[in-house]
């Protein structure tokens, strides 16, 4: 993805799993103060991923857009300093 801003995700919602529509990625956990240490993942070959901090599953879905999830909601968008 070399060029393009990595998408961050969130599950403040305590989602079993998430439906993506990016392989790589960035998982937060929750929004702050609740997020865990921002970890990229990357799917691979695979569709479908476990965030090691949070067991958030993702599961990409190539119908969805960069930004959009589901259950909606979960594009995590970071708060103006």
């Amino acid at each position: 993805m070399a060029g393009h801003s990595i998408p961050h995700f969130q599950n403040d919602a305590g989602h079993a799993a998430i439906e993506i529509g990016v392989k790589e990625f960035m998982c937060v956990g929750a929004s702050d103060p609740f997020d865990h240490p921002h970890v990229f993942l990357d799917m691979g070959e695979e569709d479908e991923l476990v965030c090691p901090y949070c067991s958030t599953l993702y599961r990409f879905n190539a119908a969805l857009k960069v930004e959009d999830t589901s259950p909606e909601g979960c594009l995590h968008r970071p708060q103006a300093a």
